[in-house]
């Protein structure tokens, strides 16, 4: 068994000859160069835009959910976290780092194996006036406590006429991975976005994942978080606002990556990055894309989406979960039942994870979720290239 040196997550394991599903490296914003020697992380460097010094820090995904949670937990003594391994181990995925001991037992506190437990434990504690984080080690074990989830958190403020509130954060590694098949590899954006009395958002990158969480933090509603584990040892960009301890990202708003003009492609978590190499791609085709990464699955931000739409008349949207009542699915629907319907001069694409279990097979398991090639082959496919 190999270990990746690039420590993108505490168990990701290489099988022989297997490489990387998608080589570690730091997104850099359009126009700005880099003045330090690369890969520094994390560092604060500078970057030079006309002139102007601009003060950016190279972080991790990891490290920006560390700095937001050790900021939560300074700035509001009711915030706790819990969950398996998050105290003395550091965190499965080492996110909590160094947080137990600086906290202690009361604040970031070890459960045992049993997410129905801990769940209601969490709920409980929100509805007396905590704010709980509750830590799945991946959201497949979400379904072990979805009673907790969705009977108990998402329904209690309905049910009690407001005067009941649930301000608790389920957060954890969500979708796809690399080798650990079918039973640890998809995707709950739609399952959650399904449900009313939630709030679900999806990071891509430092910045979002480090806003969106504080964001979570101090909501009143339970947000459900889903994170990327092949995104953890990614370093990004932080700009000098993003590195505030007051930086927060408001939940049900989107962002518009890339500027286009041709067509509109829309994902969220990994595959906006793929979006953005797909982009790269066509643009020296003469192809111009608009990515839009949603940050928020619900609340969704669909003005966004369909102001693009009205100014590119195509869409393609990208997800990793399955095709069936997906996200992609619900961004189609609403664009067919809007006005920004009228706009389009193609049917919209969609490209999804294959409909199957996650295979373990590494040939079969790059086939079963979007990959760049797909994106651009969905673009050309729209715009009958």
């Amino acid at each position: 068994m190999n270990v990746c040196s690039c420590e993108n997550t505490h168990r990701h394991t290489l099988r022989p000859s297997q490489g990387h599903q998608q080589p570690c490296q730091a997104f850099t914003l359009p126009g700005l160069q880099a003045t330090t020697t690369p890969g520094e992380t994390p560092a604060m460097v500078q970057l030079l835009k006309g002139g102007a010094e601009i003060h950016q820090a190279i972080v991790t995904v990891r490290d920006a959910l560390n700095q937001a949670l050790d900021e939560e937990l300074e700035r509001d003594e009711r915030v706790f976290l819990l969950g398996e391994e998050v105290a003395q181990y550091d965190g499965a995925y080492k996110i909590s780092r160094g947080l137990w001991k600086k906290y202690g037992d009361k604040r970031v506190i070890d459960t045992p194996i049993s997410e129905m437990g801990f769940a209601g434990i969490a709920v409980g504690a929100a509805m007396a006036g905590l704010r709980p984080v509750c830590e799945f080690m991946t959201f497949n074990f979400s379904m072990q406590a979805i009673d907790q989830v969705i009977n108990s958190a998402a329904k209690s403020c309905y049910m009690s006429a407001g005067s009941i509130s649930v301000p608790i954060v389920f957060r954890g590694p969500n979708g796809a991975s690399a080798g650990v098949a079918a039973q640890h590899s998809q995707c709950f954006a739609a399952w959650y976005g399904h449900c009313p009395g939630l709030k679900v958002v999806s990071p891509w990158s430092s910045e979002d994942a480090k806003g969106l969480l504080k964001a979570s933090i101090r909501d009143d509603n339970p947000v459900v978080m889903l994170e990327s584990e092949l995104l953890y040892g990614v370093p990004f960009e932080m700009s000098e606002q993003a590195q505030s301890k007051e930086f927060v990202i408001p939940i049900g708003k989107a962002k518009i990556e890339k500027q286009g003009t041709h067509v509109t492609l829309v994902a969220h978590s990994r595959p906006v990055g793929h979006c953005l190499e797909a982009a790269a791609v066509l643009s020296k085709e003469g192809v111009e894309c608009e990515v839009i990464n949603l940050r928020t699955i619900r609340p969704m931000d669909m003005e966004t989406v369909e102001a693009s739409v009205v100014k590119t008349n195509h869409l393609v949207t990208v997800e990793g979960g399955w095709p069936q009542f997906g996200v992609g699915a619900e961004i189609c629907a609403r664009i067919m039942e809007g006005p920004a319907f009228n706009y389009l001069d193609a049917p919209a694409v969609r490209v999804t994870g294959a409909d199957v279990p996650m295979p373990y097979a590494k040939i079969l398991e790059d086939n079963s979720i979007p990959q760049v090639k797909d994106i651009v082959f969905a673009v050309k496919k729209t715009l009958n290239m």
